[in-house]
């Protein structure tokens, strides 16, 4: 009788987070791809139902100018922190500015896309470039990991695939993004 094989680990998530210098500081920037097109991406981003499934649902008006508050979901005891919207442009940027006890973080998402002969079939392409402008690169060996672990909640929620872990996020990249230097 032949013994089972063990089943193979899932390959740990690789990050791909860099850092650029910018106007009073540096900037940590992200990637992701998608195969749907931009407007379906916009509203994963943008949509409280949506973004409850890969960051927390938010409550308030999401306009230019605005508030709301926003649930972190998956945070230690799930806080809410506000939310000023300084930039909406859909389907195509949305920046905001996050404000709680810890301080506040400046957000920026982009999407490009090539849109595709509406067949679904894949042929439409979706970039988020999600930069996180930071004074210093002070904490980005914990803040990184935590936002490719986001941005994969986000891939796998407009996937359907099952959610990425925490843990294979971090400490695993700490090294990674205590390593980057602004280019």
């Amino acid at each position: 009788m032949t013994p089972t094989p063990a089943p193979t680990p899932a390959p740990a998530p690789v990050p791909t987070g860099r850092l650029l210098r910018a106007a009073g500081g540096v900037d940590l920037v992200l990637t992701r791809g998608f195969a749907l097109l931009v407007e379906e991406v916009w509203a994963a981003l943008t949509e409280s139902a949506r973004t409850a499934l890969w960051f927390g649902p938010w409550e308030g008006d999401g306009g230019p100018g605005t508030t709301a508050r926003v649930r972190l979901l998956f945070e230690e005891e799930t806080p809410w922190t506000e939310l000023r919207v300084e930039a909406c442009e859909a389907p195509t940027r949305l920046v905001v500015t996050t404000v709680d006890e810890a301080g506040s973080w400046r957000l920026e998402l982009k999407l490009s896309g090539t849109p595709g002969d509406g067949s679904g079939a894949g042929s439409d392409a979706t970039e988020l470039t999600f930069v996180h402008h930071l004074r210093t690169q002070e904490g980005v060996g914990e803040i990184g990991p935590g936002w490719e672990y986001y941005l994969d909640k986000l891939r796998a929620s407009l996937d359907g695939a099952p959610q990425p872990v925490f843990e294979d996020y971090y400490p695993a990249q700490k090294a990674y993004f205590e390593d980057l230097t602004a280019e």
